[in-house]
């Protein structure tokens, strides 16, 4: 499967780069294909300005619902411009890693909200997603969010122990977890995520871009401030 989708990226790439070239410098196919294998620095190049245009392809058919999160799920400014958009599992030791940074990122300009989309992906996750929902929904996100993260990989016990922290009406919490509400918004999370073509978390959108991985702070605020 691997290699037959290489091939096909490979052959795509080929049929763009021969179109421009041919038409930039009338050069033949036969032309063309030596040129790249004479250049086969360019293809990665290629490559990604293909899988940025997929990308940006994507995030235009939910760009109206990705930024618009489960109510509560927020870190930042609530009535921020600037949007972050992060998915997350509290199981991912990357996503752990960047916490700091999405703290700096919001000390640094009181106009960025961060929408968290709670993505639950790892084995053991989905009841610490359901309990961010919960938490988002008393108005204490933030702190069972970051509770969470410094506790180390979720278990019961952690669970508790976070919402605790955040102050949560435990009995409550609980009710809402269970609720068909908490099911839609995550199930929601997912179809956004595939729709968007996220292999893992943290997963990313900001400033119309689409990013994936442990990422340099910097490279979030740079795109932050290039809309489109």
């Amino acid at each position: 499967m691997k290699n037959h989708f290489l091939t096909a990226l490979i052959a795509l790439m080929f049929g763009f780069a021969g179109a421009g070239l041919w038409s930039a410098t009338g050069l033949g196919n036969g032309q063309v294909r030596d040129y790249l294998v004479s250049n086969p620095d360019i293809l990665p190049e290629m490559a990604e300005a293909y899988q940025q245009g997929q990308a940006k392809d994507r995030l235009a058919q939910v760009s109206d619902t990705v930024e618009d999160g489960f109510p509560g799920a927020v870190l930042g400014n609530p009535q921020g411009s600037k949007v972050l958009v992060k998915f997350t599992d509290y199981n991912c030791t990357y996503c752990r890693q960047s916490v700091a940074g999405v703290d700096q990122l919001i000390a640094a300009d009181p106009d960025l909200k961060v929408v968290v989309r709670e993505w639950p992906i790892f084995e053991g996750s989905e009841g610490p997603a359901r309990m961010g929902l919960a938490a988002a929904k008393q108005g204490k996100y933030a702190a069972f969010y970051h509770a969470m993260f410094e506790l180390g990989p979720p278990t019961a016990q952690t669970v508790e122990q976070a919402g605790q922290i955040a102050g949560l009406d435990m009995e409550a919490a609980r009710t809402f977890a269970a609720s068909q509400e908490a099911s839609d918004a995550l199930a929601q999370n997912i179809s956004l995520a595939s729709s968007l073509g996220f292999s893992g978390t943290p997963s990313w959108v900001a400033g119309g871009q689409v990013i994936e991985g442990l990422v340099p702070t910097a490279r979030l605020a740079e795109a932050l401030e290039t809309e489109g």
